[in-house]
């Protein structure tokens, strides 16, 4: 049976309350979500999160603070739509931005009147995320190549023959992380799992013949 698929978020934000209230939100509308309190926790949720979205605060009491967190996430997962919160004015809020995070959206907390507004900011912000550019790449391959840093590893331990305990092992992460990872990747790469597919047979010859075979590094 094919999984359901399920956006993921990663709420970054130091109120607590604020937090909690965000990740609720967006999570009664059908996102998977994750909530860190800073950006270093963050950056240590990120492989297991493998978020669609970031929502941050831009000024989280320390740093790396929101600007800098987005900066990183997208140069390793460039797909990532990023909504900042801030009190600062739109204008000023996308000045700090507007040279290092490409395409992301701006919400004034003073300015919305619920949480209902800045999951719909968030849902056009993913409409309009950014384009992965693969040049000259078509169907399955183009898709491999346009998985997030987390995916494409995930697809390497894969086509290196290893299960699902030994990539939780390597990576450090639950059994189950590794298995929401797997399904994310299967779903990317638009492996259904019926009767005439093996996804992870299928992700993995798909990864030797882009890449060459990962066995040898291991």
């Amino acid at each position: 049976m094919t999984a359901t698929w399920r956006r993921r978020v990663l709420v970054v934000e130091d109120h607590a309350l604020l937090r909690s209230l965000v990740a609720d939100a967006f999570s009664q509308r059908g996102f998977e979500a994750v909530a860190s309190p800073s950006a270093v926790e963050a950056l240590r949720d990120i492989d297991a999160a493998d978020p669609d979205l970031l929502v941050t605060d831009i000024d989280l009491g320390s740093r790396p603070n929101g600007v800098e967190l987005a900066t990183i996430l997208r140069e390793r997962a460039p797909h990532i739509a990023v909504v900042f919160l801030s009190n600062l004015s739109l204008e000023a809020a996308a000045a700090q931005a507007r040279d290092t995070v490409e395409g992301a959206s701006f919400v004034n907390k003073g300015a919305i009147g619920s949480v209902d507004e800045l999951v719909d900011a968030a849902e056009a912000a993913l409409a309009d995320r950014p384009v992965r550019h693969v040049a000259d790449a078509e169907g399955a391959q183009g898709a491999l190549l346009r998985l997030s840093a987390a995916q494409r590893e995930t697809t390497r331990l894969l086509a290196s023959g290893l299960t699902n305990a030994e990539i939780a092992r390597r990576r450090g992460v639950s059994v189950r992380a590794v298995e929401k990872s797997v399904e994310r990747v299967f779903q990317a790469l638009g492996l259904t799992g019926d009767d005439t597919t093996a996804p992870r047979v299928t992700a993995a010859t798909l990864y030797r013949a882009t890449y060459g075979d990962p066995r040898s590094g291991l």
